[in-house]
């Protein structure tokens, strides 16, 4: 009777180079975390040994116990705030995105606008803010809006210069092969602004957070992150104060990350992502 062996299903090795990029990447983060842990370690000590009052500065470890035990309504309101935050970001992102389009295809719309918006992004968003109150009320609305206003500058400018920035000899080269102006934005133009699209948006995650919070300094409901800071640190309710402030850089940080992995994902192809890689 014949017996029959079944043969090993191969399996498919690790693409070379991936662990040690992996672990390179995993190394980066070590001088970054030894920091950390550093700063926490002498801001306790220096405490302690200073004697520094708790309005003036309170204990991580007293942070972080108050982070625990308050870690409910601090993540909800946290997330209240996001939502404000994450709304401004897609509506100021989206305008500048299309406004840029607009001002690289009208060069004088572009000569005519620019310096107002490079001086418009200058004013200190604490002076929009209680006049959006006023505009959109002290809802999630007038937190947007002032999320939007700092997330629409720095992606219109550095859209625009994506944009605008081509090397001539592509722009020629296209303009041989009789291709159109709409193809020559969708096939030059446009992947050219990817880099800076990415490199303002980094940016505009970590301005949207700070524009919801700083809206909510002027009114709004009491489950806002911004109404909790305020509120804890005018009772002198300094370690939930600080809280609040921890669970606003988590929030902050996430928002970075994310857009981050958005790059790697969407940029894997573009020739500077090639370039980082090897």
């Amino acid at each position: 009777m014949s017996t029959f062996v079944e043969e090993p299903t191969p399996v498919e090795s690790i693409p070379e180079g991936y662990l040690s990029g992996f672990y390179s990447r995993g190394r980066d983060w070590v001088p970054a975390i030894i920091v950390l842990v550093l700063a926490l370690v002498a801001w306790q000590e220096g405490i302690r040994i200073f004697h520094i009052e708790r309005f003036l500065l309170p204990k991580p470890t007293a942070i972080a116990q108050n982070l625990v035990d308050n870690w409910s309504q601090l993540w909800s309101s946290g997330w209240y705030t996001f939502q404000e935050a994450l709304g401004g970001f897609i509506v100021g992102c989206s305008l500048g995105i299309l406004s840029s389009f607009v001002i690289a295809r009208f060069r004088i719309l572009g000569e005519a606008f620019m310096p107002y918006a490079i001086a418009a992004n200058a004013i200190p968003i604490i002076a929009f803010a209680p006049i959006l109150n006023a505009w959109f009320g002290i809802g999630q609305e007038s937190k947007m809006a002032v999320a939007a206003i700092l997330c629409y500058f720095p992606v219109l400018i550095n859209m625009v210069r994506g944009l605008t920035s081509v090397p001539p000899a592509s722009i020629e080269l296209m303009r041989s092969y009789a291709a159109s102006e709409t193809t020559i934005f969708r096939r030059v133009r446009l992947p050219n602004s990817l880099p800076y699209l990415f490199s303002a948006l980094k940016v505009a995650s970590v301005l949207a957070m700070i524009g919801a919070i700083v809206g909510e300094y002027f009114g709004g409901s009491q489950e806002q992150l911004g109404i909790i800071i305020k509120n804890s640190a005018s009772l002198f309710m300094f370690e939930t104060a600080w809280a609040a402030i921890v669970v606003a850089c988590l929030l902050g940080i996430g928002f970075y990350l994310a857009v981050s992995l958005a790059e790697h994902l969407s940029m894997s192809w573009h020739p500077s992502s090639r370039g980082a890689s090897g």
